[in-house]
């Protein structure tokens, strides 16, 4: 099978709250625009700039470096600061 080459050229992250029986949990996902797939996530009781950070650092492990874009809609939790963006 011949790999797509608009794989890992977008990126989509977003988080979402869910509640369970022991409190809110929040999840991360970072998903390839062109597959449809999610690539890495994150989950945590809280809501922080490191759930977003461990996230897409799940995604380059298992994707492996990439020139993605990555586009957030900058919810009510804010945008990643700059020196969290580079995950070097």
């Amino acid at each position: 099978m011949i790999a797509d080459p608009r794989n890992n050229q977008l990126w989509l992250t977003d988080i979402t709250g869910h509640r369970t029986s022991e409190g809110k949990l929040y999840l991360c996902a970072v998903k390839d625009a062109c597959t449809k797939r999610i690539v890495g996530y994150s989950i945590d009781a809280r809501m922080t700039s490191h759930l977003a950070v461990t996230a897409l650092r799940d995604a380059v492990t298992l994707r492996g470096p990439a020139p993605a874009i990555v586009h957030s809609d900058r919810g009510s939790q804010g945008g990643l600061n700059r020196s969290s963006q580079h995950l070097s």
